[in-house]
């Protein structure tokens, strides 16, 4: 999606962290086992790929920055840090107003950490092996911006402003089962197709797309929308980075075999289901729980 260039995207939360060199990633136990659990559950899952990333979890970001430098819809438009700021401003106001709607306190994510590397979290320390991810104990989200590259690179994706944006709505709706309970009684450690952890990333993915549909209407402090309408190649796009990181297309890219009973995220069908449900329903249509998903 394309940013108007008059916007105001200084309201979004999102920090930069920097890195420095020599500090070996690690840590035990129940902090590190967290995070083995969140990732693959409330995030991308790259566990198969992690041969892939070479030393990516030796050093550890530590400083940290709000990108100032990021203010207007033209400064997202043009980089992809001020877009993920842009995206946050955007999706934060969005679903303060669904909650508002619906009489409910809405609450936004703690942080928004942008890194290279590695990180620490609420749910212990982080490399670009985790894939973007939602720590429900520190309520952030994390993403390292090189994991465009490799969407694009090593999944296949066609790319695209929007697919960028799709992977932070979907951890954006983490948060929000995370504020609604949604996670609470669930049984995460199920896996197959309609398991309670597919279930739980499919509703994700159903809250982004209907993020996507309203995204052109939802507007700065100012009155101006952040964005501008959505054209069907960036849905496409969307819908693209939806079906490469499927568990079936990973299965098949990592070992050439389709295993539905270890599925954790949705098959790229499921995926791309959702999605489209959100989008051209909303998200009172997201119940991925009492239905076949």
């Amino acid at each position: 999606m394309t940013f108007n260039p008059d916007s105001n995207i200084g309201s979004g939360k999102v920090s930069r962290r920097g890195r420095n060199t020599g500090i070996a990633v690690g840590g035990g136990g129940i902090v590190v086992v967290l995070l083995a659990l969140v990732s693959p559950l409330l995030g991308v899952d790259l566990t198969p790929l992690a041969g892939m990333f070479g030393d990516a979890g030796t050093s550890q970001s530590t400083t940290s920055d709000s990108l100032e430098q990021c203010q207007t819809g033209a400064d997202a438009n043009e980089d992809v840090e001020c877009r993920m700021k842009g995206a946050s401003a955007s999706l934060d106001k969005y679903w303060a107003g669904k909650f508002a709607q619906e009489g409910l306190t809405y609450r936004s994510p703690s942080e928004f950490v942008l890194f290279t590397g590695a990180t620490s979290t609420g749910c212990g320390n982080a490399t670009s092996a985790s894939g973007p991810f939602y720590c429900p104990p520190d309520e952030s989200i994390y993403i390292d911006t090189e994991f465009f590259d490799q969407l694009r690179g090593q999944f296949g994706a066609t790319g695209g402003p929007l697919a960028e944006m799709y992977v932070v709505a979907h951890e954006w709706g983490h948060h929000i089962q995370n504020v609604l309970g949604t996670m609470d009684n669930l049984n995460l450690q199920q896996s197959g197709p309609t398991s309670d952890s597919v279930r739980l990333e499919l509703q994700a993915d159903c809250y982004g797309g209907s993020w996507a549909k309203d995204a052109s209407t939802v507007p700065d402090a100012s009155g101006v929308p952040f964005l501008q309408p959505i054209t069907k190649q960036q849905i496409n796009d969307a819908l693209n980075a939806a079906q490469v990181i499927g568990d079936d297309r990973i299965q098949e890219q990592t070992s050439g075999q389709v295993q539905p009973e270890t599925w954790t995220h949705g098959s790229s069908d499921q995926r791309q289901k959702w999605f489209l449900i959100g989008f051209e329903k909303g998200p009172t249509a997201c119940n991925t729980f009492d239905v076949n998903p």
